[in-house]
């Protein structure tokens, strides 16, 4: 169902520093209503509020900055959002260039929580978004100098300090000598490094390889449509700052490490092959750090999904690092080819479950999609014509990617990188990509909040099927220049991080009201005192009618026919309060983006509308 309001308000019914504002009719008062983008506004983007309210009339609206009156205006006429049920009244107020903080909308009795407008308005929130990936390093102690956000986004603080986790010390059985589980191989491996998946200490390959590409496919349009500096060395506070190297790179060499590691070794059956996943034989509990896990690890057999992962990521690796350190981009080359080259030979190795009772199952049982990607990546490294026919007899048919579908992750890369060689194919890729990215902008125009999500698609890590279309739209943007793309990124965001049906930041520590308690094992301050809070900059996996857990089962029973609504922030509830590090990266990517489009001037921003 679209949202079809019957009169659309032009933006020249706003008037700006006007003095004197009739009254408002008095009614309950509700603080967080108009939903705003809780974080703020860049100043020459669009700014939408959504006001919740039984009126059908538009009413007048006043935007203050620390009580002083910037503008008014009037609401749209109402109309119903479906997704949640609520009927909202629109509030453009994107011809307000003023900068600076507190920042309120009122509506009659009702006042919006407080908000920026300001070109910096999204740097700090990249670098708290990207820090999240230290903090759930595996097989290092996470220090308290490096506990903070980059460029002091957030200050250090020894709570979040830990000792490194799974390095066979004492009770913790470690990543070091891992073996395979009961009756599936004979051999051992190292493979202390990586990410902690989410909210438990698994490692997994394909989600760590879409966290990866992710991560690097943000580097690469950096280098060809935006830039680099803000990722550059010094710039995330982690140990390997001022190495001379990108610290996000540097941050992802520490999954890359991981992923290269659980390769099956060169004199075993399947060599080349990939393993799955790693994790505990058994589940555990929370609180629980690190370093303190008794279950014994095991090794999941290798899968081709895995193993084209790894040959996807290794190969985007290689042409990266080949002028910043040679001798990693030979390893990751070899690793890339010997991968491909092994899934060639076990293209039918589907991981279905069967080993998941310490961990989750990422069960992947279609992988041409992984071949296409895998191929397009060996392809734009190596301009070897034999990756070619996987590229070519592929036809596109998704809209949306995640772990588990890949397919977009090819096309993105194929659109992205700059070279003479892929010139043609690019141009394809790039219109594909844009046109994927004009239905998400159809689909999000039917949304009050300006989700990009059908009613369909409220499920399991909702909030990252908006970042991953918000991609789309960031890219189509970069091809086309069409600002109409970048507007759509905006509105996405602003449903993230706060004009939503809770009026709450799915965000932790980004807005005034935000999520406080995800699932996590580590940040578990609410179930005991000893175990701190989660930092800022960790995104809640978001509504999901699904309600796989418990928790969620019970007490939203009642929300599946609003299923907007289907969110809670309980660390109990991981179904639909999980983080995990493939809903962080595309939300860093995100805020890089936002931080280019800043850095436009008001001629240049204001001449494409």
């Amino acid at each position: 169902m679209q949202l079809k309001p019957q009169h659309r308000r032009s933006r020249h019914s706003l008037w700006v520093c006007i003095p004197v504002l009739s009254a408002f009719l008095p009614v309950s008062a509700e603080v967080g209503n108009p939903r705003v983008n809780q974080i703020g506004y860049l100043p020459h983007s669009v700014k939408i509020a959504s006001y919740k309210t039984a009126e059908a009339k538009p009413q007048a609206w006043q935007l203050k900055k620390n009580g002083k009156l910037i503008a008014r205006g009037k609401t749209s006429i109402r109309a119903l959002d479906p997704s949640s049920g609520d009927q909202l009244q629109q509030i453009d107020f994107s011809t307000v260039t003023a900068t600076g903080s507190g920042f309120t909308i009122t509506v009659g009795a009702n006042t919006s929580q407080a908000f920026a407008i300001s070109p910096d308005v999204f740097r700090a929130p990249l670098y708290d978004a990207l820090k999240y990936f230290y903090h759930n390093r595996s097989g290092i102690a996470i220090e308290t100098q490096f506990t903070g956000g980059g460029l002091t986004s957030f200050v250090p603080n020894s709570q979040w300090a830990r000792a490194g986790g799974h390095i066979n010390h004492g009770k913790n059985q470690g990543d070091y000598k891992v073996p395979c589980w009961t009756g599936t191989c004979q051999y051992t491996l190292d493979v202390p490094k990586g990410w902690y998946d989410a909210g438990d200490h698994g490692k997994y390959v394909v989600n760590g390889g879409i966290s990866v590409w992710t991560l690097l496919n943000m580097f690469e349009r950096g280098l060809y449509w935006g830039t680099i500096a803000r990722l550059a060395d010094g710039q995330l506070n982690i140990p390997e700052s001022a190495n001379g190297i990108p610290d996000l790179l540097d941050e992802v060499r520490w999954e890359l490490e991981f992923m290269l590691a659980m390769q099956v070794p060169a004199d075993a059956a399947k060599a080349g092959m990939v393993h799955h996943k790693i994790h505990d034989v058994a589940w555990t509990g929370l609180p629980l750090l690190p370093d303190q896990d008794p279950q014994p690890r095991a090794l999941v057999p290798p899968s081709t999904a895995a193993t084209l992962n790894l040959a996807a990521t290794a190969a985007q690796a290689a042409r990266i690092w080949r002028a910043l350190d040679p001798a990693f981009s030979a390893r990751c080359l070899q690793a890339a080819k010997s991968a491909w080259d092994a899934a060639v030979l076990h293209p039918s190795d589907l991981y279905r479950g069967g080993y998941d009772t310490g961990g989750g199952a990422y069960d992947d049982d279609k992988v041409s999609d992984d071949f296409y990607w895998a191929a397009v990546e060996l392809f734009l490294t190596t301009n070897d014509s034999r990756y070619l026919p996987t590229i070519d007899a592929y036809t596109i048919s998704r809209t949306d990617f995640n772990w588990a579908n890949t397919e977009l992750a090819g096309l993105m890369s194929l659109a992205t990188v700059v070279q003479p060689a892929t010139a043609s194919r690019r141009a394809v890729a790039q219109q594909k990509v844009t046109a994927i990215a004009q239905q998400h902008l159809a689909t999000q125009s039917a949304s009050g909040y300006s989700a990009p999500l059908a009613l369909s698609e409220y499920e399991w890590g909702s909030n990252s099927g908006v970042t991953n279309k918000l991609m789309l739209m960031g890219l189509a943007y970069n091809f086309s220049r069409n600002h109409k793309y970048a507007d759509g990124v905006t509105k996405g965001m602003d449903y993230l991080l706060g004009r939503n049906t809770f009026s709450t930041s799915f965000v932790t520590g980004e807005g005034t009201k935000t999520v406080k308690y995800p699932h996590h094992r580590f940040w578990a301050g609410v179930l005991n005192p000893e175990f701190p809070f989660a930092p800022p900059g960790a995104l809640s996996g978001g509504p999901n009618s699904g309600l796989h857990d418990p928790v969620a089962k019970v007490q939203l029973a009642a929300c599946v026919a609003k299923p907007a609504t289907c969110w809670m922030d309980d660390i109990n509830a991981y179904a639909v309060n999980e983080i995990t590090i493939n809903w962080n990266a595309p939300l860093a990517w995100l805020l890089d983006f936002q931080n280019d489009v800043a850095s436009q001037t008001t001629a240049a921003r204001m001449n494409g509308k």
